[in-house]
């Protein structure tokens, strides 16, 4: 039997790669096969992930400390937590698995152009995004992280991330078996959006499947996810792409890369862009396509990362960072339009009673 390989290439993923790569590097792979722009990279597998493990001497400080743990005794969760997070930062890697993602890392430079690629390293959980339970957030990701010894860094952090009181907390809640749950870490070429933030292929609020609502603002999409500004939003019908809804905030902060430490951090904006709209009409009705061709591709309501980065001659790239199952709708009862067993006459007269409009 072949072995698993301990790194791999995102576009070598797809849906049914879940098992080695993770839900959210699997949906990687699989956003590429639909034919979605997105930054290519690379994925530390479940392989990787399980040599590390073996190799950082923490199975026993695992099994101590898991077996009994009050998983409603909050201090005893993060001390928990402190402990084998340190433990598993401090760890080494094998001499193979060292040297497999730096090489990756190089070939990613190669193909980039830029030896130093600025990257995204993202934690993949293997049972993360699932249509029954979400895991989003629970685990780490770092922006704009460059140079093989960072990125080495970096992956640790995100093993170690596994182990975080949030993330313990809701794994014993959910009954997943901690030893069965696995960690992949994405690597990703990272896009230095202008906008960025989040798009469900229904209406959130009330589950209308036949519109698209966009959430958005100037910079990374941290800012969006995080839940540190209110968001532009725009409603577009799914059907003829026209925009519906424009809801313009006051934005007060955002994410980018601070050119001279070249790392990513908070900056506050500037005060001609707090109410100005992050994302041109053009951009909000390409983005809304996307969505509408991605849906159909899953086959179910989704929940979108995406960026867009505006290159200086004015072209836009619009990349999609992550798709997961939209979780709240999807999942809610369908209820019947009509009793079991009613006639068409029936059907009828019900909706004229109610004042709806048939068709």
């Amino acid at each position: 039997m072949k072995a698993s390989p301990l790194v791999c290439w995102l576009h070598d993923c797809s849906q049914g790669s879940t098992a080695l790569v993770g839900g959210k590097c699997a949906s990687l792979g699989e956003l590429m096969r639909a034919g979605a722009l997105v930054p290519p990279g690379f994925a530390v597998t479940v392989a990787g992930y399980r040599q590390f493990l073996a190799g950082s001497g923490a199975q026993h400080l695992l099994a101590s400390h898991l077996e009994q743990l009050d998983y409603r005794d909050p201090q005893a969760l993060d001390a928990a937590s402190a402990e084998i997070r340190a433990h598993l930062e401090s760890a080494t890697f094998t001499a193979q698995l060292e040297d497999e993602i730096a090489e990756f890392y190089r070939r990613l430079g190669e193909r980039c152009g830029d030896a130093a690629v600025a990257v995204a390293v993202r934690s993949s959980a293997t049972a993360e995004d699932l249509p029954n339970a979400s895991f989003a957030g629970q685990q780490d990701s770092f922006l704009w992280i460059r140079g093989a010894g960072q990125v080495l860094q970096y992956v640790r952090r995100c093993f170690a991330s596994l182990f975080g009181a949030r993330a313990l907390a809701y794994r014993a809640r959910m009954g997943f078996d901690h030893d069965k749950v696995a960690i992949c870490v994405g690597v990703q070429k990272m896009v230095d959006s202008s906008a960025a933030g989040v798009m469900f292929t229904l209406n959130p609020s009330n589950g209308d499947p036949s519109t698209i609502l966009i959430n958005a603002n100037f910079g990374f999409g941290e800012s969006v996810v995080g839940g540190e500004v209110t968001p532009d939003e725009f409603m577009v019908n799914k059907v003829g792409l026209e925009i519906l809804r424009r809801v313009v905030s006051r934005k007060q902060v955002y994410y980018t890369v601070d050119r001279e430490s070249q790392v990513s951090r908070r900056f506050e904006l500037a005060a001609e862009l707090q109410e100005a709209p992050s994302l041109r009409d053009e951009e909000i009705v390409e983005l809304a396509g996307i969505g509408k061709r991605l849906e159909q591709h899953y086959g179910y309501p989704l929940d979108l990362e995406w960026a867009v980065e505006r290159g200086t001659a004015g072209a836009t790239d619009v990349f999609i960072l992550q798709a997961r199952p939209e979780t709240v709708w999807s999942n809610k009862a369908r209820v019947p339009a009509s009793p079991a067993g009613a006639s068409p006459m029936d059907l009828i007269l019900s909706t004229i009673l109610a004042g709806q409009r048939l068709g």
